[in-house]
């Protein structure tokens, strides 16, 4: 092949200078325009002498050449000497053809800026901020708790980078939120598994990152790469902890694995099924979990006492009027809840709180009023053999049998009805596992109001109606509500309460199930999403609520309150909390049964003030943290 010719490096030279964009045409208009302001004067210099314009000097008539090139009005002053007004003519539209040229460039040039800053490609400049990779409905529930934690704050920030539109974004977190207060919400388009995308919205100063996958066809995939892209990718220097969850507990060896040791990663499915299982055994237990998970009420804090080094934890529980101690964070990183009183808080230690806010954790300097004579030394009565009754199946079936068989007395019952297809060959092989309890399945519609009326629901201590996994998650949810609505209206008919929890596949539909009282917990993905962000917030809260959703170790109870005070004598929680440490157990509330039907506390006070005087009834409960 011969040599390109010099033509041929020429178009070269100009097609790559003016594929360079916007400044590059600027660059070339400006030189058009200079030099046909040379050519125009040095015309008129050799050619029109004689006229005015001709007399004068270089000087001047470049100037105005210039301002016929840049202004055509200026033909309009030209004298009547034919070669100076041929040239002028000439200059004048050569000049409307660049500005016009310049106007086209400029209008495209901001075109191009425009589509460019709608497509979210800038870097977002914030410091401490909270990063949320990907998108999903869980994304409305997030900002709106991280809204709530942050409204303490002057400027707080959330940036949100996903596979779609950024303006898109902005107006759907708009339509869905109405008032981000303090926070500012900035969307990036990009992809969340990407590092040179995950860079836009600067991962590497932010305080946590938030990994959303819910919609994608594989989201344990996209959870494990977005994972290795966000710890693994760019220049490696992040310093802030990354919050998941995955939908199958097979995979949560090989998050955690991608995510390493900044990543705190949940199985979502077992959790779930935890929630589920510990809420419909225990009237009320709902409401505490929903008031420590979301950011409207109490939260769970962690500080250090320097004051408190060196004493008995017991001191602890009495050293805060508006807060309620629950556990030790060591310096070693271990999370202890419900410690013996007896051990010994150490430097680097820091205490877990149950406050309403950071700035209302202070310790109290008086002596704790404690009423001796109200206190009651009584044994629990041993766990009753239950019936549970178990509407539908799906994945987290089996892990939900596995739990309720850890909790149950024995000689309890479980009622499995469902017409799922795997359904009969589970129950055949987790049959044998169970050690406590008994499985009894029917295979059924649990739509059908002929059945559900059969099943005497009303003879069953709980009851638990589950979304099917083997239809589309709307028409599951559908089955779910009329299951729901049929249940309600035999108890209406009947006066019987029957204590239901139930599951939304689509948070959306959650609120369509019309939560009535205490006992009807809907499980969603709200939960999830509420747990991600608190762990966003505070990542040693995983270690906290993995050992409140465990069976081992103590877990939150509501026991008699007449096992701890006298019932209708006046006391205050510091004399509860007292009585509850004799027993080797820590309290953080009390249920007011009279109050059950009233939304929307349904009689739960949790973290009281210790000094305040109430009474309770032989039907209330004591909020606990206790190994039984």
């Amino acid at each position: 092949m011969s040599d390109p010719t010099y033509k041929q490096r020429m178009r070269y030279w100009f097609d790559n200078t003016m594929s360079k964009g916007t400044k590059a045409l600027i660059g070339w208009l400006t030189v058009i325009t200079l030099a046909l302001t040379a050519v125009c004067a040095i015309l008129v210099l050799l050619f029109a002498r004689g006229s005015d314009g001709g007399s004068a000097g270089l000087g001047s008539v470049l100037w105005t050449s210039f301002l016929h090139v840049m202004d055509p009005g200026n033909i309009s002053g030209d004298e009547d000497q034919f070669v100076y007004m041929v040239i002028m003519f000439a200059t004048t539209i050569g000049g409307i053809v660049i500005i016009s040229s310049l106007v086209g460039i400029l209008t495209t040039g901001l075109d191009a800026k425009l589509e460019d800053l709608r497509k979210g490609r800038s870097l977002v400049v914030e410091k401490g901020h909270t990063v949320i990779l990907g998108w999903s409905d869980q994304v409305f529930i997030i900002i709106s708790e991280l809204v709530e934690a942050n409204e303490s704050e002057k400027r707080a920030c959330v940036a949100i980078l996903a596979d779609r539109d950024k303006v898109e974004m902005e107006d759907e977190i708009r339509t869905k939120i109405a008032d981000l207060k303090t926070t500012h919400v900035v969307c990036r388009t990009g992809d969340p598994a990407d590092p040179a995308d995950i860079g836009l919205v600067n991962p590497g100063q932010a305080k946590s990152v938030i990994v959303l996958t819910e919609g994608e066809d594989d989201p344990d995939a996209q959870l494990v790469r977005s994972l290795l892209a966000v710890t693994q990718g760019g220049e490696g220097n992040l310093n802030c902890h990354v919050v998941g969850a995955v939908a199958d507990g097979r995979n949560l060896p090989a998050a955690r694995l991608a995510g390493g040791r900044a990543a705190h990663v949940v199985d979502a499915n077992d959790l779930m099924a935890r929630l589920m299982v510990q809420t419909c055994r225990q009237s009320g237990l709902s409401v505490v979990y929903t008031d420590l998970l979301d950011f409207d009420g109490d939260e769970i804090y962690m500080v250090e006492e320097p004051t408190l080094f060196g004493r008995p934890l017991g001191q602890a529980l009495h050293a805060y009027r508006t807060s309620s101690f629950i556990g030790v964070l060591t310096k070693e990183g271990r999370c202890i809840v419900n410690p013996p009183s007896s051990a010994v808080l150490q430097p680097g230690d820091r205490l877990i709180l149950i406050a309403a806010d950071d700035s209302a954790i202070r310790l109290d300097g008086s002596r704790p009023a404690i009423d001796e004579s109200a206190i009651v030394v009584r044994g629990d009565a041993g766990n009753r053999p239950e019936r549970t009754l178990i509407l539908g199946w799906n994945a987290r079936s089996r892990t939900i049998l596995e739990q309720l068989d850890q909790y149950v007395a024995p000689g309890s019952v479980t009622d499995v009805v469902t017409d799922h297809p795997d359904a009969a060959d589970a129950i055949r092989r987790i049959g044998p596992q169970m050690r406590v309890q008994a499985l009894n399945f029917k295979e059924d519609d649990t739509t059908d109001r002929r059945l559900l009326e059969s099943l005497n629901p009303g003879a069953y201590h709980h009851i638990i109606a589950l979304c099917a996994d083997d239809v589309d998650a709307q028409l599951a949810d559908s089955r779910t509500l009329v299951t729901l609505l049929h249940l309600r209206d035999m108890a209406q008919r009947t006066s019987t309460r029957f204590k239901v929890v139930s599951e939304m596949a689509d948070d959306r539909n959650r609120a369509l199930a019309q939560v009535t009282q205490a006992d009807d917990f809907i499980v969603s993905a709200k939960l999830i999403s509420l747990l991600l962000t608190q762990t966003a917030e505070n990542p040693h809260l995983s270690q906290v609520f993995a050992h409140l959703f465990s069976p081992e170790g103590s877990e939150i109870y509501l026991k008699p309150a007449d096992h701890y005070v006298r019932p209708r004598v006046p006391v205050n929680f510091y004399t509860v909390a007292e009585s509850a440490r004799r027993r080797g157990e820590t309290a953080i509330g009390y249920r007011q049964v009279a109050q059950a039907q009233q939304a929307p506390g349904y009689g739960v006070h949790l973290n009281p003030d210790k000094s305040a005087q109430f009474m309770v009834q032989p039907e209330d409960k004591i909020i606990v943290l206790a190994e039984d």
